[in-house]
């Protein structure tokens, strides 16, 4: 799921890689059967296989349009709407072999805060939060092994302590968890959203109202699987924003999440038709994005809040802006 097939990234790959299958292999392969649940009556036919079976949508149809998801017996193009109660006959590929965490070191991923129990790191642009298919590029888990710290064991193989992520062009705070208490603490406390997590972003023209609410579902985009957007079928997404400086062509904003969907803010302010500036992906102007020398989304996580796990203080980080959006928001000022 690579952003660079629209030009805009050359030197990684899409932020939203991570938890994607590579091409499926007919060397091992499993069947399965079953009705077509009443949930998903009306869908397309791919659409149906992707939520099924926990597979992307690309590789979902591929399936499809290689023949291997029957309805009723018979092949059907992936566009195709199944009806509740159709039984559906699938061939799925063998399992895509976890990605291995090899100790590298990682150029801008710095330590803000550690101890036994967790690490806040500042993540670069074009860093990973964790290895996954097709992604060759520095993740943190990669870089926090580079620097000999241990993190819980905890989850699958390859996103061990990893409690939340990052886009890959997203910079910023990440926490890490380093011990077993510490991943189950945390977990527990982003799925239940006593998180303060506060992001700046810089997004195209002027908000009205200048402080706000979005709450708009986002689902996977209908065509292109590497995307997000706006959909009646999504799961529920809440950003809460604030225009901290409005400029001539755009406005810096303060940004709280209420959830934490793939793609949520740049997704939403997209769908209020206020890019973040530089995010080709969704929208944004790319003489712009030029002009301010950005090739990526203009948005960081600004702040970090949350209750330490062992001790229950609460603790909270601060990150300054990198160089790159720091020199967009300089000349933004200038122009204003």
């Amino acid at each position: 799921m690579s952003e660079r097939t629209e030009g805009e990234f050359s030197a990684w790959r899409d932020p939203s890689h991570e938890g994607h299958e590579s091409t499926p292999s007919r060397h091992s392969v499993t069947q399965r059967s079953l009705p077509v649940p009443d949930g998903l009556d009306g869908m397309r036919l791919d659409q149906v296989v992707s939520r099924l079976f926990g597979l992307s949508r690309t590789a979902a149809a591929t399936l499809v349009e290689a023949g291997d998801a029957l309805v009723d017996g018979y092949p059907r193009p992936k566009s195709d709407k199944v009806t509740a109660g159709s039984w559906l006959e699938v061939t799925l590929p063998a399992p895509v072999t976890a990605p291995v965490v090899v100790a590298e070191p990682v150029t801008g991923l710095t330590i803000v805060y550690s101890d036994d129990d967790i690490v806040v790191v500042d993540k670069p642009v074009g860093v990973a939060a964790h290895p996954s298919p097709g992604w060759t590029g520095p993740t943190v888990v990669g870089g926090l092994a580079a620097m000999g710290q241990n993190v819980a064991t905890s989850g699958a193989a390859e996103r061990q302590g990893i409690v939340h992520r990052l886009d890959v062009g997203t910079t910023g705070l990440m926490v890490v968890a380093k011990s077993e208490l510490a991943y189950s603490v945390l977990k527990r406390a982003f799925k239940e959203r006593e998180v303060d997590k506060r992001y700046h972003a810089v997004v195209q023209g002027h908000l009205d109202p200048l402080r706000g609410t979005i709450d708009a579902p986002i689902d996977r985009h209908p065509t292109a699987d590497y995307k997000y957007a706006v959909m009646s079928t999504g799961k529920p997404s809440i950003t809460h924003y604030d225009t901290l400086e409005a400029f001539r062509s755009a406005s810096l904003v303060d940004v709280k999440l209420e959830t934490g969907r793939t793609h949520q803010i740049r997704v939403h302010f997209s769908a209020m038709r206020h890019p973040c500036v530089g995010d080709l992906t969704y929208g944004a102007d790319p003489t712009l994005a030029a002009r301010l020398k950005l090739n990526r989304q203009w948005l960081h996580a600004r702040e970090l809040g949350f209750l330490h796990p062992r001790t229950h203080d609460e603790v909270r980080f601060v990150s300054d802006y990198p160089d790159d959006l720091k020199y967009a928001l300089d000349v933004l000022q200038d122009a204003s």
